[in-house]
């Protein structure tokens, strides 16, 4: 898997004024890289990223955008990464987000909101709720950390373990 990633609108320019020529170049380029990418049997995929606090500038906002660009473009090596955080800030309603979204999916990213820490760390999503969604769904992927621990990495990743063990599974991933 690789990330592609959509660009960033021009400096001074408006968004409204160039978002047609960037979504024709985004598609174009997309076709282009997968193509590419299938005759190496990866798969390529697209992350929109909040413009409300990370970058105000990047193209690919939204899972609905990605959606109907992955549609236009129509190779099937190219899947969505979705990363909630930035789908919370810029739509909020994960659960529907992932079930709308779920055959596009293809790799999954989490931080809490607003903070951008641990899954654990106070903030806006229940990420319990959210990982049994996505067993639900039948996802079998990996779900990417990317946040900004707070400590070290094992205490940033003891949320992990204290999910495991609420799910009855030892930290080496067996059942008790």
């Amino acid at each position: 898997r690789i990330h592609l990633m959509a660009g960033r609108i021009p400096l001074g320019a408006d968004r409204a004024a160039v978002a047609g020529e960037m979504e024709t170049t985004f598609t174009e380029n997309l076709r282009y890289a997968a193509d590419l990418l299938a005759q190496e049997d990866m798969t390529g995929l697209v992350e929109p990223i909040n413009n409300r606090i990370t970058d105000p500038r990047y193209y690919l906002n939204t899972p609905h955008q990605a959606a109907a660009i992955l549609q236009k473009v129509g190779r099937p090596n190219l899947k969505l990464q979705l990363d909630l955080f930035h789908c919370q800030i810029m739509d909020g309603n994960l659960s529907r987000n992932l079930e709308t979204y779920f055959p596009l999916i293809d790799h999954i990213q989490i931080a809490q909101v607003p903070g951008r820490h641990e899954p654990d760390s106070p903030g806006e999503l229940n990420f319990p709720y959210i990982f049994e969604l996505l067993e639900s769904l039948g996802y079998t992927g990996y779900v990417g950390c990317e946040y900004a621990p707070k400590g070290d990495t094992l205490e940033g990743l003891g949320w992990l373990r204290s999910y495991w063990e609420s799910r009855g599974l030892q930290c080496d991933g067996t059942s008790k």
